[in-house]
């Protein structure tokens, strides 16, 4: 019953899965490997990278969380005919901390991964890198236009939309994996 429910993301997750990995053999086969460069700044940008994953995983714990506990419109969208268990007071405590600092934490990881891009000097010809730039960017603005307290109503809707999809966090995580991989070897 819930696999049905979660069935949608587990294929489209297998078809951005798929798309990178055919891309990926690509890009290792056309492009020059990336030297890596050990500089003072390249080095803070990995601190950068590093708090900007941990950021990502915060984030995306909520969205986590929310489903399992049949939270919110996209528990909805997934899970339609689930009911969360009667003793769920301590996540519901835990919801209530990550809906509180959703907006501070999704500020700082914007702006974290933004100083990691920046300071790594990646090489925007690998399509892996201005995606994630371009899908974070999206992320961020859209966020700020939920937030912003002189939004019109149709546009906060359209952000709500926007923002709230799971699918973008899937293509950020699987580019950015495959990205590093690329700049790894």
């Amino acid at each position: 019953m819930v696999f049905k429910g979660i069935k949608g993301i587990l294929i489209y997750t297998a078809i951005v899965l798929f798309i990178s990995v055919v891309y990926f053999i690509y890009a290792y086969t056309v492009y020059p490997p990336t030297p890596e460069r050990e500089t003072f700044l390249s080095e803070i940008g990995e601190g950068f990278g590093e708090i900007g994953l941990w950021a990502l995983c915060f984030i995306y714990a909520r969205t986590f969380l929310k489903i399992v506990m049949g939270k919110g419109a996209i528990a909805k969208r997934i899970l339609p005919d689930y009911s969360p268990p009667a003793s769920a007071s301590y996540f519901h405590q835990l919801l209530g901390f990550l809906n509180r600092t959703h907006v501070y934490v999704g500020i700082a990881t914007v702006a974290v991964i933004l100083l990691h891009i920046a300071l790594m000097g990646v090489p925007m010809d690998i399509l892996f890198f201005p995606a994630v730039l371009g899908l974070v960017i999206w992320q961020g603005l859209f966020g700020m236009f939920l937030t912003w307290r002189y939004s019109p109503k149709e546009l906060k809707k359209l952000s709500y939309l926007v923002h709230a999809q799971l699918f973008t966090g899937i293509m950020i995580g699987v580019f950015s994996y495959f990205g590093h991989l690329l700049i790894d070897n």
